[in-house]
């Protein structure tokens, strides 16, 4: 193989689908901003949403995690669909070889260092999204923005 076809290729990263524009938040919007263009412009992007990837429709009601559990405002347990969802984004970051992660921060699924308390009431507290946690156990660095 020619070694410049080697070292031109760009490292992957899973990213968050809503830092990338995709109005797939929980209220239909998106969290888009061009730092995240500039932050990208070296890596080849592979888009994720463990909501979506997980059977939850957007929009859909806000979710918090609470423990080890992920429950919706409307006090639904949605813990098996933020799981099923992490899983997928595991299974393509196997599947392709991914060691990084830009996600966004605060999330019940992408959150990295600091998530809603579980409350609704806009509270932070230590933790993690059920995403980030799993990726963090299975060796991949994650990125929070």
């Amino acid at each position: 193989m020619d070694s410049k076809i080697i070292k031109n290729q760009k490292e992957k990263i899973l990213v968050s689908a809503c830092l990338l524009g995709v109005n797939c938040k929980y209220d239909g919007g998106n969290n888009y901003s061009k730092e995240i263009d500039e932050f990208l412009k070296d890596y080849e992007i592979i888009p994720i949403c463990p909501e979506i990837m997980g059977g939850l429709p957007t929009p859909r009601v806000p979710s918090e995690r609470l423990g080890d559990k992920v429950i919706s405002k409307d006090g639904v347990d949605v813990t098996k669909q933020y799981l099923k969802g992490a899983n997928e984004c595991l299974f393509l970051a196997k599947k392709y070889d991914v060691k990084k992660a830009l996600l966004k921060l605060k999330s019940p699924s992408c959150g990295l260092g600091k998530i809603y308390d579980g409350t609704f009431s806009r509270n932070l507290i230590e933790g993690n999204g059920v995403t980030a946690d799993l990726f963090l156990k299975n060796g991949i660095e994650v990125i929070g923005m």
